[in-house]
């Protein structure tokens, strides 16, 4: 082979040589830009020249009402999270059952608080005293539902027993998410069901049901707000009943969303290190295994 290269080869090699590198135009993306920009600013000039009297919502960002339904916000949340949760892992647990009557009773339970919509929940538990005036034990004890249900236990019933319904499924994923031969391996060293599910599957299973929980723990925050339908004094209602008497709607408004925005931001933050303090060893056993298989002969 000839180590010389041809006259026309050459002219080639210069010719490309000489050619300028170009970057492609994306002008579809300047063009959506220029619109995104556009319309951000339209909205920016909207609520600066719009009727807002923007000393109104920075004097009641803390008004004392307006922190006292944050505070009922926030408890409701955490209450109603864990009665979401802990009903979740129970019905997941009955679901997943061979026994056909707990089975029987997780789907009709699952299958009844994720089928109505969450505010005639609400309604429901909140005029539970038309259909059972009182609550207790016949010949023992015996209550007033309408004394025993108000708004806050009615919030807590609505918001919590649906969530269970929807964490029961986030954490019959993560179970079965989990492989099957660690539940194998649990019964050939004697573990009892239950032991195994507490010891071995749940604390695997963490890794797959903290990102949807942690979403729902901020979509409770928002859903908290439906329950000004049956006077519960969170921070909409409460920033409602102020606008009746001022009249300043869209201020009120606008501190409440900005609370909101506040705490699911936090709440976000939060999520983002609980993830990835349950996915830590995950990355190492990763590397690990990746080692092995290198070292391993052909």
């Amino acid at each position: 082979m000839s180590d010389t290269t041809s006259p026309i080869a050459s002219r080639e090699l210069a010719a490309i040589a000489q050619l300028r590198i170009v970057p492609r135009r994306f002008y579809g993306r300047w063009v959506a830009a220029a619109a995104i920009i556009a319309i951000l600013a339209w909205l920016v000039a909207a609520f600066v020249q719009g009727d807002i009297a923007w000393p109104v919502v920075g004097q009641f960002f803390t008004a004392p009402a307006i922190l006292a339904g944050l505070g009922n916000t926030l408890v409701m949340t955490v209450c109603a999270m864990a009665l979401g949760i802990v009903l979740g892992v129970i019905f997941a647990i009955m679901y997943m059952s061979p026994n056909p009557v707990l089975r029987s009773v997780a789907l009709f339970y699952i299958w009844f608080f994720r089928g109505t919509p969450l505010l005639l929940q609400l309604l429901i538990w909140f005029n539970l005293a038309l259909v059972f005036p009182t609550i207790g034990i016949p010949g023992l004890f015996s209550w007033r539902t309408i004394d025993v249900i108000g708004p806050f236990m009615a919030t807590l019933l609505g918001l919590g027993m649906n969530q269970g319904a929807y964490t029961a499924e986030v954490v019959r994923g993560g179970i079965l998410s989990v492989d099957t031969g660690q539940t194998e391996a649990a019964k050939a060293i004697g573990m009892t069901r239950l032991t195994t599910l507490r010891r071995i599957v749940l604390p695997q299973a963490m890794r797959v049901i903290i990102p949807p929980v942690g979403n729902e723990v901020i979509s409770m925050v928002k859903l908290t707000s439906v329950a000004s339908v049956i006077q519960f004094s969170e921070i909409l209602r409460n920033a409602q009943t102020i606008y009746y008497a001022n009249a300043r709607v869209i201020e009120l408004l606008i501190v409440a969303a900005g609370w909101y925005l506040i705490v699911v931001t936090l709440l976000q933050i939060g999520q983002y290190f609980l993830e990835r303090h349950f996915s830590k060893g995950r990355g190492e056993r990763r590397a690990q295994r990746a080692a092995t298989t290198e070292e391993e002969p052909a």
